[in-house]
């Protein structure tokens, strides 16, 4: 994190007397001397000059209209002698304030006023209906505000569930409808300890991560917005103009699959468009796995599936949710931080980041770090930190175990007064903040290292927290969140995924009134919107993505949304450099065909469609029974006589990926891609091989003559001597397709090779 300390650095300086802070200055209207000066900028000029000697390398702005005054640089004892002279009326440090909120739409290039982009070209996503499976809503949240919605689409069937302070006039055109499901968790949770755990028995979300992600899926717009002062601004999903259906099937114990298959049930009758689950856990058999079973029956209904990867990274094989026919989405981070630095008793400065509406200077604080025994100190857990230990001090938590915003609240009640959240050497330099009970910063594993050894130096370890409020466009993003999933899938590894990245750190949406920011029932703050991170804030993300497409071409099916979203992904970051994970550039297995692209998807040129047979006879490629096809399908089939008609298929996805077994030298693929661009239109190929393999695409040239018109292509795969030994190794490449006459309009897909 060395290089974001350096960007930061000169904002954080004003916290150092010797140093230049930028300030506004505003003079009495009436001030100036009409014959001594002939503008005002001269007038300003000279009022400066009586602080500095050097006047014009300070003033950054003469302001003439809006107030009397100038904007200038000054040190704190030039600032002194500014605030004593007879015209200044006002002096104000400059202050950072954004634009938006969710500001997730903008960095991913989605403009309201841009009357050629994609919000434009599918009306907000107008008509669409995104269905949620999560643990409910708040709908008197400001994002559900129906203002300017279109009314309710007469296909839609679906209901709004009576229950536990929530009725039928809780809904509206943006909240459409609402469901709630019980019973698979009440009958495994009984016991008297969970009994008193509070819980709406109804639509009703107790728990905000529901309400959070179904506003950063279709939120409307809500100005003003903020997280107690952070990120400040203009607050939109990602489809605003789409309607919104909740299927509560998360409750205190967890997510059943029970549950969860019921609500999808319900969700395929009602008439939802996309669903999208940020749930799941770790990878398990599609024939086991509840959501990949209703989602196959939703694809087959025309509904787009979009799942969260999971939230077990970086280890390799953690990828969950890995059916062919969903679209499974790993996490990215925006190039928005919340500095925080500590400034440590040797002078040196950490790099830390939080959401703590904390002042510029917080004083100066003991650092107090307990190890030792075998009362969990070190990770501040609930009775093991003594008050005579802690009391009035800073705190040095290490992260892991119990939840990072119970920490500080673990702090606090034993008589901290701030703390510094210390990511472990598993947790390296990711940085998920959250809106602690107390002034708090969370710092990487490298600035942790430097604070605990500062920390064994000295007999009175000191230290501060500087906050420096809301930055954006100062850090390179979009990079691979370190928690997010990681492929190859041990249940199906002929399809790499993650499918895309989108982002999913921290993520500021609605909240609902019943919880404070930090989640915590002993937090009594109020707020409209929170801060949160994962998968889980990726994955509507693209539920709302996949619902702008589906408005814009509502009779492309699931695959054809899903080919959209990954054949138009960035493989490079806002600075055109690739993306990273960590500090080596991020591979297929970390962000499958790269950071969703909105912009792009709304109009991909062509499509890789695939139809549920399709489906089914990728399934007997890999393996699978036909019992266990037909768990998974309700399709009886026989495989083997399947892929006698089928000699040589692979499935027409997006990606490639081709695995050589042992003595294999050469594969080939085939794929089919539908034109739906310009009716006549051409493409020429474009490869990149993996190393070690020599690639040929036949034929080299594809020429349209109408839409909707399918094409097909071969692509061989040779290895070469160069290619070196088998031990499960991976190489990567790419194969595009690029329109001869504009272009700007790439079809690519990424190429995967496992030797």
């Amino acid at each position: 994190m060395a290089f974001i300390t350096l960007i930061f650095f000169t904002i954080l300086l004003h916290s150092f007397s010797h140093a230049l802070q930028t300030y506004i200055i505003q003079l009495h209207p009436q001030a100036m001397p009409l014959l001594l000066f002939d503008s005002k900028h001269h007038w300003h000029l000279s009022v400066l000059q009586k602080a500095v000697t050097d006047p014009s390398s300070r003033l950054l702005y003469s302001y003439h209209s809006a107030m009397e005054g100038f904007a200038a640089q000054l040190s704190e004892s030039e600032l002194d002698v500014m605030r004593k002279m007879q015209h200044v009326v006002a002096i104000r440090p400059d202050r950072v304030h954004q634009l938006q909120t969710t500001y997730s739409y903008k960095f991913l290039g989605l403009s309201p006023t841009d009357t050629d982009g994609a919000w434009a070209k599918s009306g907000f996503g107008r008509g669409s209906i995104v269905g949620v499976l999560d643990t409910g809503v708040w709908p008197e949240s400001p994002s559900f505000d129906d203002r300017g919605m279109p009314p309710v689409p007469k296909r839609w069937k679906g209901v709004c569930q009576q229950g536990e302070d929530f009725n039928s006039g809780n809904c509206n055109r943006k909240l459409i409808g609402a469901r709630f499901f019980s019973k698979g968790h009440r009958v495994a949770s009984l016991s008297p300890s969970e009994d008193d755990v509070s819980e709406y028995l109804s639509p009703r979300d107790s728990h905000g991560h529901g309400t959070h992600t179904a506003s950063t899926a279709v939120g409307s717009a809500v100005p003003m917005a903020s997280v107690l002062g952070n990120g400040a601004g203009i607050a939109r999903g990602m489809a605003p103009g789409a309607h919104i259906a909740i299927y509560k099937v998360c409750w205190f114990s967890g997510c059943y699959s029970s549950d969860i298959l019921a609500a999808m049930d319900e969700a395929i009758r009602d008439g939802v468009d996309i669903l999208s689950l940020s749930l799941g856990g770790f990878p398990i058999p599609l024939y086991d796995d509840s959501i990949a079973i209703g989602s196959f029956r939703a694809m087959e209904h025309k509904i787009s599936v979009i799942c969260a990867a999971g939230n077990n990274g970086p280890i390799a094989n953690s990828v969950a949710n890995v059916a062919p026919w969903v679209a499974t989405i790993g996490a990215s981070t925006l190039d928005r931080r919340f500095p925080a630095v500590i400034r440590i008793g040797n002078g040196k400065i950490l790099y830390g980041e939080s959401v703590y509406p904390g002042n510029s200077h917080e004083k100066q604080l003991e650092i107090v770090y307990l190890t030792g025994g075998d009362r969990g100190s070190n990770y501040c857990f609930k009775g093991s930190l003594p008050r005579n230990k802690v009391e009035g001090k800073m705190v040095v938590c290490d992260r892991g175990v119990n939840g990072r915003a119970e920490k500080g609240q673990i702090v606090k009640e034993a008589g901290g007064a701030a703390m510094i959240l210390a990511n472990t050497e598993i947790n390296m330099e990711e940085d998920s903040i959250d809106a602690h009970v107390l002034p708090a910063t969370l710092i990487g594993y490298s600035e942790s290292v430097q604070l605990k050894s500062y920390i064994n130096s000295t007999r009175r370890p000191m230290g501060r927290i500087i906050f420096g409020g809301t930055i954006i466009g100062r850090a390179r993003g979009p990079s691979i969140a370190q928690f997010s999933s990681r492929g190859p899938s041990f249940m199906d590894p002929v399809i790499p995924k993650p499918d895309v990245i989108a982002p999913g750190v921290n993520i500021i949406a609605a909240w609902p009134q019943n919880l404070g920011p930090s989640g915590l029932p002993e937090d009594s703050r109020r707020v409209n919107f929170t801060i949160m991170s994962g998968t889980s804030m990726s994955c509507p993300h693209v539920g709302g993505i996949a619902a702008l497409i589906r408005a814009a071409h509502p009779k492309w099916s699931p695959a054809a949304i899903k080919s959209a979203l990954m054949t138009t992904a960035d493989v490079v970051d806002h600075y055109g450099k690739p993306i990273m994970d960590g500090n080596k550039p991020a591979g297929i297995l970390a962000m499958g065909a790269g950071h969703v692209n909105p912009e792009r998807a709304i109009e991909p040129g062509l499509v890789y469609d695939i139809t549920p047979d399709e489906y089914i006879m990728h399934l007997c490629t890999i393996g699978y029974t036909k019992s266990e096809i037909f768990t998974i399908t309700h399709r009886n089939v026989s495989c083997h006589d399947i892929m006698k008609k089928n000699k040589g298929f692979s499935l027409n996805y997006p990606s490639i990926s081709v695995v050589f077994k042992s003595r294999m030298i050469s594969k080939m693929v085939k794929r089919r891609v539908t034109n739906v661009g310009e009716p006549k239109s051409v493409y020429t190929v474009k490869v990149v091989a993996p190393q070690g393999v020599k690639v040929r695409v036949k034929p080299r040239k594809l020429s349209f003559s109408r839409s909707n018109q399918n094409l097909t292509y071969r692509v061989w795969f040779i290895l070469t001597k160069s290619s070196g030994s088998r031990s499960g190794k991976f190489s990567q490449g790419q194969l595009t397709w690029i329109n001869l006459k504009d272009n700007r309009i790439k079809i690519q897909s990424p190429i995967l090779i496992t030797k």
